[in-house]
């Protein structure tokens, strides 16, 4: 005579805890990927404030007579205040100081057009030039002071050159 074994349901509870190990893998597996996510988008925002910064130095080169008469030593805010417009350089010869104007116009733009909230502002002392791109970057209580009188409660980021034209 042989014992009957009762393993009813033994398989089922295999299945079920094998079920929840897998679970727990693919949930650690889908935050990295979005830890991931975030490193790559802040480090194409990095990027892209880097070549901002670059492009109006860029922009600066171009137009020395304009670096020579001091029209970029104060270049900060929004260009448009006041309601003015973009002066038409493109279509029309522009007086160096002219110039000036427009490239802070598109530099603006630019910035506002690739990252988040973003600023810039040109400065020069003893003849340097500061460039300073600055961006949002969302996170709670890191962001660094740009500025002396930066806002504590805004995240902000910033990049910033020097060079002597």
């Amino acid at each position: 005579m042989q014992l009957k074994q009762y393993n009813a349901g033994f398989t089922m509870l295999e299945v079920l805890i094998t079920m929840v190990i897998l679970s727990i893998g693919l949930l650690g597996l889908a935050g990295m990927q979005a830890n991931g996510l975030k490193s790559n988008h802040l480090a194409y925002v990095r990027s892209q404030a880097t070549l901002l910064a670059y492009d109006m130095s860029d922009r600066m080169r171009s137009n020395m007579a304009g670096v020579e008469a001091g029209s970029y030593n104060d270049l900060s805010g929004d260009p448009a205040t006041g309601g003015a417009t973009s002066p038409d350089c493109e279509t029309s010869v522009c007086s160096p100081a002219t110039m000036a104007s427009y490239d802070y116009f598109k530099w603006s733009e630019s910035m506002a057009n690739n990252l988040p909230k973003g600023e810039g502002a040109v400065s020069a002392a003893a003849g340097i030039f500061t460039i300073t791109v600055m961006w949002d970057d969302d996170k709670k209580g890191t962001g660094t002071d740009c500025s002396a009188n930066a806002d504590p409660d805004e995240n902000l980021k910033c990049f910033q050159i020097e060079l002597q034209l």
